[in-house]
C-alpha cells in the first residue's frame, strides 16, 4: 500500500492508539455489519418505520452527527445505555484469533490504547476474540468521550488530557480518514487501515474521505505486516 515506513520512522512514538472496528479486526470479518442490522432493527422500532426508511434515516443520522447514536441522541433523546446494549448484542465469534497481531502489538515499546465510537464491552469483547486485549493499557470508549464520538476535536482533547498522552509522540489508527483530520492537527503520526487488497486511487480511499488526504501519513491493507515492520 501506499507510503509504507522506513523502520525508524517510529522510534519517537510511545502512546500507540487503535481505533477498533474495521481497525484492529479486519473488514473482511464482516463483524461491523451485525451492528448495522440492529442499528436499523433499533431505529425501526423507536420510530414505527419500515426496514427501508429506517436505514435511510440511519445512515443521515450517521452522516450528520458522526454516528447513529449520536444522532438519535440530539433528535430524539433516546437512552444511549439502551442504545448500546442492543446494538452490540451481535456473535463475536465471527472473529477469528489473530495470535500474530497480537505478537506485533506487545513487540511495541510504550502505551496501547483502543480508542472507539463503541463502548467498552464491545471493545472488550471483540479484543478478547482477537486475542489482544491483554495487550493493551485500557480503552476508551463513546462513554469516556461523554457521548460524543470522533472526529469532536473535544473528545481526542478528553483522551489525551485523561491518558496524558503527547500528540507528538502518538500515533493513531484510524479506517476512516476523516476520524485522522484532528490527531494529524494534533501532532499525531496517522495511519489509515483499509480493507485487504483494496488499492484504488487515494482520492477514492475508505469511506471516500478525498478532502482528508494530507492528515494521513500513510495507508495500509495489513495491520499486522505494518506493525511488524515499524517495530523498534
Amino acid at each position: 500500500m501506499r507510503n509504507q515506513p522506513a523502520p525508524d520512522r517510529f522510534t519517537h512514538v510511545t502512546d500507540w492508539v487503535f481505533d477498533l472496528d474495521n481497525t484492529l479486526y479486519p473488514h473482511h470479518s464482516n463483524l461491523f455489519s451485525q451492528i448495522d442490522v440492529k442499528m436499523t432493527a433499533y431505529v425501526s422500532e423507536l420510530l414505527q418505520l419500515d426496514r427501508t426508511e429506517a436505514r435511510a434515516l440511519q445512515k443521515d443520522l450517521y452522516r450528520e452527527y458522526g454516528t447513529t447514536l449520536n444522532g438519535l441522541m440530539k433528535r430524539y433523546n433516546i437512552n444511549p445505555d439502551d442504545f448500546l446494549e442492543k446494538v452490540h448484542d451481535i456473535d463475536y465469534s465471527w472473529l477469528d484469533p489473530d495470535p500474530k497481531l497480537g505478537d506485533a502489538i506487545r513487540a511495541l515499546p510504550g502505551r496501547k490504547f483502543i480508542f472507539t465510537n463503541g463502548d467498552r464491552g464491545h471493545a472488550e469483547r471483540a479484543a478478547r476474540q482477537l486475542g489482544v486485549l491483554d495487550h493493551f493499557d485500557d480503552i476508551f470508549d463513546i462513554v469516556a468521550a461523554d457521548l460524543l464520538p470522533k472526529p469532536a476535536a473535544a473528545t481526542y482533547d478528553r483522551f489525551l488530557a485523561l491518558h496524558r498522552v503527547v500528540g507528538e509522540k502518538a500515533v493513531m489508527f484510524e479506517d476512516l480518514a476523516r476520524n485522522l483530520a484532528v490527531p494529524k492537527k494534533l501532532g499525531m503520526t496517522t495511519v489509515l487501515v483499509v480493507p485487504n487488497n483494496f488499492e484504488p486511487a487515494f482520492a477514492e480511499i475508505w469511506e471516500q474521505d478525498p478532502d482528508e488526504e494530507d492528515d494521513v501519513d500513510f495507508v495500509t491493507d495489513n495491520l499486522t505486516d505494518f506493525l511488524k515492520n515499524i517495530r523498534v
